[in-house]
């Protein structure tokens, strides 16, 4: 049921986006902008309480719960692990944005400040941090920490419906389960396929100022036709091997476009960058976690932050059901850490990497970058190359980067939609990835061709409101099995230890009674 009514709701959008997107991009654009206006403070807000509950789970006594069971196994090595997070969740993400956002804000900054200043440079890596850092991650890992719960310490099917289950009982899998399983799927499809695009539309930018090969519709097509090839391949091959064997890959690959770059580059200026920016993130962490502009009416953080934690929001159940996929045997405090912490740092050092080099390059009068980022976003990166050494040499390593980044997302994405529109546990059939796999193939395809990517971009927003609320009835549903889990823990621990004290006072009084016998004998 969830299968057939998604794969049809998708195919309509696309087909109205497809054949009338003026049209329909306005009426998308018009709700975006009543959202945002009216429920962006809901957002921050909603954002702000999951990255408190998730450090309260990570450092209080809910933490050493284990995913899977009290003797539960990691199935993946920290690295495995790592590498298919960092893929999964936003590595493409990071390699078009690691350079050109930092850009944006020093040429646009918030909170009021001069343009390309001085201070527009702190705070433009400032909210890089934030966009990219402890919040989103934390989005992902409320969803992936709660569908690995339930699915592996409650016998759970992998939907998301099954996170209602402690809010409405037996209804999770009646038309109400059915109606938010359908739209988990149907945001997942769209924000899939509408990556897909876009991310078409750079590696094709990205063959042109490397190869010359000029940018065309057939460009972009031919794009479509081997990225479908190499992640269909990935897909079927299974987590185990296809997806893991690329993420581990490309995260070698990642960290030595990261070494490049810190080597060519400012390398002392990048440090000071990354120390002063980690400090000032953390001593306003609060203040821009709830930052809205009511007085001013600035629309910087409804262009930008909103816009963001929307994005994170409505990717959350692709991401956090791919998250749940490879974290069995992890306790609670090591996922939290793994899944929010560690990625966070990661990313902290990349922007300091690649946004610290692009605004050195533009302040110190190297490279005019301004004008790179109003060729578009996707140019900024090649022109920051093209000012440094060897760059065909990083050109060449960022493209590969950016097609295999391309490749792991959505195969992850084929195996989340596979499995979320399935009604068992376990792997999903093969039938059902290749279907899924076709579809987003086909989407992304026809709405290039038709303009239509932007209209179902700002759907995708809009669809994150509902699951702004969902994640508030996530945060209750976990808080209570887990700590149910806990005091059953804690009571069968209490019993040991009675049964324990309890056989040690039987041999105490038994070697007492042998020795007074022992002691009568002698007498």
């Amino acid at each position: 049921m969830v299968f057939r009514i998604s794969i049809t709701l998708v195919l309509l959008l696309v087909l109205v986006a497809g054949i009338a997107p003026a049209p329909f991009n306005a009426v998308v654009q018009t709700g975006l902008a009543h959202i945002v206006r009216s429920a962006g403070w809901l957002y921050l807000l909603v954002v702000f309480i999951t990255l408190s509950f998730l450090l309260y789970l990570a450092f209080g006594r809910l933490g050493s719960l284990r995913i899977g069971g009290e003797d539960a196994e990691p199935d993946f090595s920290n690295a495995s692990w790592m590498s298919m997070l960092f893929a999964a969740g936003m590595g493409i993400g990071l390699v078009f944005w690691g350079a050109a956002e930092p850009v944006s804000h020093f040429v646009k900054p918030p909170e009021g400040l001069a343009p390309q200043s001085m201070e527009a440079a702190r705070a433009s890596m400032r909210y890089v941090f934030f966009h990219w850092g402890l919040h989103p991650w934390a989005i992902y890992a409320l969803i992936g920490l709660a569908m690995a719960w339930f699915q592996y310490n409650r016998n759970g099917r992998g939907q998301i419906s099954d996170l209602l289950q402690p809010l409405i009982g037996r209804h999770h899998r009646g038309w109400i389960g059915t109606l938010v399983d359908v739209a988990a799927v149907v945001a997942t499809a769209i924000g899939v396929a509408t990556t897909l695009g876009f991310g078409t539309i750079q590696i094709a930018a990205g063959l042109e100022r490397v190869f010359g090969i000029r940018d065309s519709a057939g460009l972009q097509l031919t794009v479509i036709v081997v990225a479908f090839v190499l992640y269909m391949a990935s897909t079927t091959s299974g987590v185990n091997r296809g997806i893991k064997w690329l993420s581990n890959f490309n995260l070698g690959l990642a960290a030595l476009l990261l070494a490049l770059v810190l080597v060519l580059g400012p390398t002392g200026f990048i440090f000071d960058t990354f120390t002063t920016t980690v400090g000032s993130y953390l001593n306003q962490l609060v203040t821009m976690s709830l930052r809205m502009s009511p007085f001013s009416g600035s629309t910087w953080v409804a262009d930008w932050t909103i816009f963001y934690w929307a994005w994170w929001i409505a990717w959350a159940p692709f991401v956090g059901s791919f998250i749940a996929r490879v974290s069995r045997g992890r306790s609670i405090r090591e996922f939290v850490l793994g899944v929010v912490i560690a990625p966070s740092i990661l990313g902290f050092l990349w922007f300091s990497v690649f946004g610290g080099t692009a605004l050195w390059q533009q302040i110190f009068g190297h490279v005019d970058l301004v004008q790179a980022l109003g060729n578009g976003y996707e140019t900024v990166l090649f022109t920051l190359f093209d000012s440094m050494p060897m760059p065909m040499v990083l050109s060449v390593i960022a493209l590969v980067l950016l097609i295999i980044f391309f490749v792991t997302s959505a195969d992850s994405a084929v195996l989340v939609l596979a499995t979320m529109s399935t009604d068992q546990a376990g792997d999903p059939p093969l039938s059902r990835k290749i279907t899924w796999g076709v579809a987003i193939a086909l989407i992304a395809a026809a709405l290039l061709l038709a303009g239509g990517l932007d209209a179902l971009q700002g759907m995708i927003t809009i669809a994150a409101l509902p699951f702004a609320l969902l994640m508030l009835a996530v945060i209750y549903s976990l808080y209570r099995v887990l700590d149910l889990e806990y005091q059953l823990q804690h009571r069968r621990a209490k019993r040991a230890r009675q049964m324990m004290d309890a056989w040690i006072e039987r041999e105490i009084a038994a070697q007492e009674e042998t020795r007074d016998e022992a002691s009568r004998a002698e007498s």
